[in-house]
């Protein structure tokens, strides 16, 4: 079932001779479950793309229709609260809030929505992140990874329709990234949630079920990982 779809969607900056296509004419679907990494070199489209697809910048043309919504027909405050629910991001740094521990981290989405946390799905998701023993920890108390971690368990809080991941180890040493790499792939499986996630990183991306690269703001290829 698609969740995702991307019809002709362009972004560009400036006018005239200093006219920047970011984004030219891409167009792609995504279904419900997969597991999808967007690679390209830097400068070649993927993070505009994900600014896009994550509700956080307006395209100068196209659409985007998640879980059956025309994302950018919804005014600003509709789209925050769309993004809010149906959207999970996890950065390359975290941007986790300095002054909440982990379980206040992770519940975030939730309690800005004004909803009821559920603590069984809480405390399988900090099981699952194996955080059992930090969730009272601040972020500056925690390793890199075990910051990653909670960025992944807030992103999942709200079971989005897309998690997007923009260069989710490119701040972690090898066996951090390895362990946030299984994290998703784990998420993917367990709870069937729909992963886009950003990198450069080629071999990464093979851990996904399909690769789109982008370069001068084009799609040139979008394949299954064999």
């Amino acid at each position: 079932m698609e969740i995702l779809k991307v019809e002709h969607l362009a972004k560009t900056y400036g006018k005239g001779e200093t006219l920047v296509r970011a984004l030219d004419d891409v167009s792609f679907s995504v279904d419900k479950g997969e597991f999808v990494a967007i690679v390209g070199a830097s400068g070649s489209g993927k993070s505009t793309l994900l600014h896009l697809l994550g509700g956080v910048d307006r395209p100068t043309s196209g659409k985007i229709i998640i879980d059956g919504e025309d994302v950018y027909k919804l005014n600003e405050t509709n789209l925050a609260i769309f993004r809010r629910r149906q959207v999970g991001l996890i950065y390359q740094f975290y941007n986790l809030i300095p002054i909440l521990n982990v379980t206040e981290n992770i519940t975030l989405p939730i309690l800005l929505d004004g909803k009821k946390v559920d603590e069984v799905y809480l405390n399988e998701l900090v099981d699952t992140l194996d955080l059992k023993d930090r969730i009272k920890h601040l972020p500056n108390e925690l390793s890199g990874g075990q910051q990653q971690r909670v960025s992944i368990g807030r992103a999942l809080m709200n079971r989005p329709a897309l998690l997007l991941a923009d260069e989710p180890t490119g701040n972690l040493d090898s066996k951090a990234s390895r362990d946030i790499i299984e994290l998703l792939k784990l998420s993917n499986k367990k709870y069937k949630q729909t992963i886009i996630m950003i990198t450069h990183d080629h071999n990464l991306a093979l851990n996904a079920d399909r690769i789109i690269t982008i370069d001068d703001g084009k799609i040139i290829s979008d394949e299954k990982v064999k």
